[in-house]
């Protein structure tokens, strides 16, 4: 499980409104096309998610889980599962650089996944960079057309 999957891509704005694009989970069926469900169960003091149950559907991967968000200043968020019907691990981060003079933002999404089911290295890593690709366009697009939070 120590396998990840990582991509990264550029987005025309500043990291402040990339996070909070990330930041806002109850628009996220709006843009991810997995996530069809997304409920804040707990926040920190600045009012950030700690906690949220996501209801996903990934093809290969469907599952109502929790996970537990680890803000790290304002251009970090990873997550952990903490409870899952389907999934033994559900680890990854957004990593947000500024470009550019800060108008510009490369954002680096890291994921690994882990199933309670038997399923090939290369079936799990093909739904993560599945996962991966479709959130990191689904973000850019959602940024880019000004829907912020």
């Amino acid at each position: 499980m120590a396998e990840h999957t990582s991509s990264s891509i550029t987005i025309e704005a500043a990291p402040a409104d990339v996070m909070g694009v990330i930041a806002d989970f109850a628009r996220y069926p709006e843009w991810t096309g997995e996530v069809k469900e997304a409920e804040v169960l707990a926040t920190d003091d600045r009012g950030r998610a700690e906690q949220v149950r996501l209801l996903l559907d990934a093809g290969a991967i469907k599952d109502d889980h929790t996970l537990a968000y680890t803000w790290t200043g304002d251009n970090q968020v990873s997550w952990t599962l903490v409870k899952s019907q389907m999934l033994r691990a559900l680890d990854g981060s957004y990593i947000l650089t500024p470009l550019g003079g800060g108008d510009r933002t490369e954002v680096t999404y890291q994921l690994t996944v882990d199933v309670k089911i038997p399923m090939l290295g290369m079936i799990k890593r093909k739904a993560e960079k599945v996962i991966i690709d479709r959130a990191l366009a689904g973000l850019k697009k959602r940024v880019e057309s000004g829907a912020t939070a």
